[in-house]
């Protein structure tokens, strides 16, 4: 009889204790914080792009921006892959009006939408 209330009072510490144990931040949090800090501003994909983040490997001989869909298909183990979408550059100004491409996308610029003319109404009699 006293096992059962030792083992039945350890169970209601643990059920109490567990809520407080929830409410403490989580360690992946601060690593993902540090981890983005790691990346040089230079070294992030443009906008739509992904590219392929290894660890432990010097920023300039990491491989280059890709399509998202590619980078998640071919990323290694100890890589991650980095969205050009979820950073914010606050130190630039930000342009207005104005789309930036990526370096090595090609395109219509300045390019104005075509009229439409519409054929005209018979005369009504």
């Amino acid at each position: 009889m006293k096992q059962l209330t030792g083992v039945v009072t350890i169970g209601f510490l643990v059920a109490a204790a567990a809520p407080l144990m929830a409410q403490q931040p989580l360690a992946k949090d601060s690593a993902k914080k540090a981890f983005a800090a790691a990346i040089p501003a230079d070294a992030r994909p443009p906008k739509g792009m992904c590219r392929i983040w290894i660890d432990a490997v010097p920023a300039a001989q990491q491989p280059a921006a890709t399509d998202c869909a590619t980078a998640v298909k071919n990323r290694p183990s100890n890589a991650r892959v980095i969205f050009g979408d979820d950073f914010a550059d606050t130190s630039k100004s930000k342009t207005r009006g104005k789309v930036k491409l990526p370096p090595n996308v090609k395109g219509f610029t300045d390019v104005k939408p075509p009229v439409v003319i519409l054929p005209k109404r018979p005369p009504e009699q």
